[in-house]
């Protein structure tokens, strides 16, 4: 098994970094919705793993986010790949819970989900914090773009979502 566990799957909000808009102004990053299919039809389990503070704060509600992504997944489907699993961390920072990423709990309810070892898990993305909870998990670790500063150490980088879906659809 190879699980792919992605965290925003897009430009969010360029204005707020972070925060849930409206579906209709989501923009996926240039090529990520067409690796996610090649990742997806070379076998893999696909899932995203987001913090959502807004939830916990009260400034977003749970219908804006499931809209969100199901927007997300209605724009995979046009690649004929989907979303296996959407986990999300409702709390604030101030809650000091265990699924709020950079603690691992998150993944860790992902990969008990699939019965995944860690070693059968790479945490893709941009994010520091996403990042530094696969490293506490023990999983793969996977770095797309240019900013070194917020690729994690042990992370394998990559340019664009292009070269990491090759190179990781060759494991499958």
């Amino acid at each position: 098994m190879k699980l792919a566990i992605f965290d925003y799957l897009g430009t969010i909000n360029p204005d707020s970094v972070g925060a849930v808009m409206h579906a209709r102004l989501w923009q996926a990053q240039p090529g990520l919705l067409e690796a996610i299919a090649q990742l997806y039809h070379s076998g893999w389990l696909v899932a995203q793993a987001v913090n959502q503070p807004g939830l916990g704060r009260g400034s977003l509600e749970i219908y804006e986010l499931l809209h969100l992504q199901q927007h997300v997944q209605r724009r995979l489907g046009q690649t004929g790949a989907r979303m296996d699993a959407f986990f999300f961390c409702p709390h604030a920072s101030e809650q000091a819970c265990q699924c709020r990423k950079p603690q691992p709990g998150l993944l860790q309810q992902i990969a008990q989900r699939y019965g995944a070892l860690a070693t059968e898990i790479w945490v893709i993305g941009q994010d520091l914090s996403h990042l530094q909870a696969g490293h506490a998990l023990g999983a793969h670790l996977v770095y797309v773009g240019t900013d070194a500063a917020q690729a994690h150490p042990q992370a394998q980088r990559f340019a664009s979502w292009q070269s990491m879906a090759q190179a990781l659809a060759a494991l499958a």
